[in-house]
């Protein structure tokens, strides 16, 4: 099953242009496992064009390639999966699309309840955060490490810590209960 490679780094791209060397360097020397395309003010023909220059480097690589909220896109360029967020298109229904071959996770903050639904509604993993503070989004939820280790007890999927997390602090995520740490700043300098 796709989703019991759900572990260790998982970086999401920077949202400040498209340095694919960037990219490539960060998945060669920290060994990325999981690579989020996360792209929100771009039109969908670039959109296409850095996800399939994306999929590639992925593929040369064996490394998961997960596409933030866009179904369509998941689907045109072959990723391995899709990221949903609460606003999004929810769980069930995107595994009525996409079918049993792709990824799907979903982010749950700092709720047991969503978890549990998510997983409940045939998601892969769920994302909980931010953990530590996140300069990306700094108003977000803050999700302690003490919550991830309770709803680890009520989930049997992995669980992806995100918010904050630097190769300095991940060990903390790690030890409560993540499967994978999502980094985007602490992967990536900004």
């Amino acid at each position: 099953m796709l989703n019991q490679r759900i572990q260790g780094l998982y970086a999401i791209t920077p949202d400040k242009g498209f340095d694919i060397t960037l990219i490539e360097n960060a998945i060669k020397k920290h060994k990325v496992n999981i690579l989020q395309y996360r792209r929100k003010n771009l039109d969908i023909k670039n959109k296409l064009d850095e996800a399939n220059k994306l999929l590639e480097l992925c593929k040369q690589y064996n490394t998961l390639f997960i596409i933030n909220d866009d179904i369509n896109l998941c689907q045109k360029v072959g990723a391995d999966g899709i990221h949903i967020g609460q606003n999004d298109i929810n769980a069930r229904l995107a595994r009525e699309i996409l079918g049993k071959k792709y990824i799907i996770g979903v982010t749950c903050h700092d709720s047991n309840e969503l978890a549990i639904d998510a997983e409940n509604n045939s998601a892969d993993y769920v994302a909980l955060g931010a953990i530590f503070k996140s300069t990306n989004k700094p108003k977000a939820i803050h999700c302690p490490l003490s919550k991830i280790t309770n709803i680890k007890k009520d989930i049997n999927i992995p669980i992806v810590g995100i918010g904050g997390i630097n190769f300095e602090n991940q060990g903390l995520a790690y030890d409560a209960g993540c499967n994978a740490v999502a980094m985007i700043d602490g992967l990536f300098g900004y």
